[in-house]
């Protein structure tokens, strides 16, 4: 069963989009500042104890702590974002995130609690996982169910480039607290970004209580069509479904925590400094800004599978060049690998995902359906990329045990696409599978 409902002004959606943009840019800030504080002073300062490699390990294995608890705030968001309000979980993910960010920046070290420092900095990432794990499905759920079916996937892409754009922030506070001396950087420099990210919060949440509730989940609650569990329905009766969202990430995830996380470790042991390695990431990250709403609007006029199964032959191509490039320590050479990894690869398999995956799951069941599938694939394609990447590089001699890794993950996003169905043409508002609302209306007409 289709639903009608009134389209959405034109500054309507755009408000929205920015909504979008803004929370996602919050949360992801965060997140990533935790990130690249666990590649360059984590292990320093909250495992000091530890052998260097078992304390950088250490380190991104609590970066990896997030991605366990993302599914379960999926769940969690999601219940209530399918029965109560998107809006309203927007706007408690954005509150959770940030408090947890400011906490680690007001943490003590192992230093000066002892073990009780990790502990706590566990905590806090966790608390990070649950807020991103219903952030994601909630924000582009509300930038495409308020735009016009021509323009979902350039729309919905505005809560992707918080990523890109959070990432320029994060790393670009952290190459500014790198400026400072190495003892100024590990006995209060640090802390600054995770401090400063609550006027971030601020703003994100003066935006979001702005906006207009999606108007699909409007008319789905007047209609009084909520669902008592929408996750166990989820898991009932669309098990294939979040099986295909979550192996179409792993082409994204892989290569963008490899190149993103991990490499900035990988590099340092090449011969490139730090500030060389945070500057392409950050050049990287601010061409990826423009090139996940382009890529997307080819989605809207080329479809989504086309422009995701291009993103991961590219991916498959790159993965060799990116770490032979990082290998030659020339500046201008490691910066040409992020380019190709990021603004090029990534954004062609990461932005399309915006409308396809809300897209596979009907109204009642989206926000739960879209955040589960999209945690599962960074559970199983984010958080171990760092840790796996840092082993296995400690292990074998040479890169290309992690370039394979790229190919597999490229490999695994390129037959999920194949296997669903292409959905630029559906309408967003639906109770049934699309391909039934066709025959129920087809036979109707007759």
């Amino acid at each position: 069963m289709s639903t009608t409902t009134t389209a959405p002004s034109g500054k309507a959606i755009r408000r929205v989009a920015a909504a979008s943009l803004i929370g996602t840019t919050v949360e992801f800030f965060d997140f990533f500042i935790f990130g690249t504080a666990s590649a360059l002073v984590f292990g320093k300062l909250f495992f000091p104890s530890l052998d260097p490699l078992v304390g950088t390990l250490a380190s991104f294995a609590t970066f990896g702590v997030a991605f366990v608890a993302r599914p379960l705030g999926a769940v969690i968001f999601g219940h209530f974002g399918d029965r109560v309000s998107r809006k309203r979980m927007l706007i408690t993910s954005l509150l959770m995130m940030g408090l947890a960010t400011v906490a680690v920046g007001l943490l003590p070290t192992y230093n000066q609690v002892g073990l009780l420092a990790p502990v706590l900095l566990v905590i806090c990432r966790l608390i990070q996982g649950l807020a991103l794990g219903g952030e994601w499905g909630g924000a582009v759920l509300m930038a495409v169910e308020h735009a016009p079916k021509n323009r979902r996937a350039f729309y919905g892409s505005f809560a992707q480039v918080g990523v890109p754009l959070g990432l320029v922030l994060a790393t670009g506070s952290f190459w500014a607290v790198q400026q400072l001396p190495e003892e100024a950087v590990i006995s209060w420099g640090w802390r600054v970004p995770f401090l400063l990210s609550a006027i971030l919060v601020l703003v994100g949440l003066y935006i979001r209580l702005k906006i207009e509730e999606s108007p699909a989940f409007a008319s789905l609650k007047k209609e009084k069509r909520i669902e008592k569990f929408p996750a166990g329905v989820v898991f009932r009766t669309a098990p294939k479904k979040l099986i295909i969202g979550a192996l179409g990430m792993a082409a994204a995830n892989i290569p963008f925590y490899m190149a993103t996380v991990f490499a900035l470790s990988y590099g340092v042991t090449a011969g490139v400094s730090r500030n060389t390695m945070l500057l392409a990431v950050f050049i990287a990250s601010a061409v990826q800004i423009f090139t996940i709403p382009l890529f997307a609007s080819l989605c809207d006029r080329y479809g989504r599978r086309t422009v995701m199964l291009a993103g991961c032959v590219l991916t498959a191509l790159m993965a060799f060049p990116f770490f032979w490039l990082i290998a030659t320590g020339n500046p201008f050479a490691v910066i040409l690998a992020m380019l190709i990894a990021l603004p090029l690869c990534h954004a062609l398999t990461y932005g399309p995902q915006a409308a396809w995956l809300p897209e596979v799951f009907p109204t009642r069941l989206r926000y739960s359906g879209s955040g589960i599938a999209y945690t599962l694939g960074g559970l199983l394609f984010s958080a171990p990329v760092p840790f796996v990447a840092a082993w296995v590089g400690s292990m074998v001699p040479g890169s290309w045990t992690l370039s394979v890794y790229i190919i597999l993950g490229a490999a695994l996003t390129f037959f999920a696409v194949l296997a669903s169905r292409e959905s630029r043409d559906d309408e967003i508002h639906w109770d049934d599978h699309p391909e039934e609302q066709k025959s129920s209306n087809m036979e109707h007409a007759s």
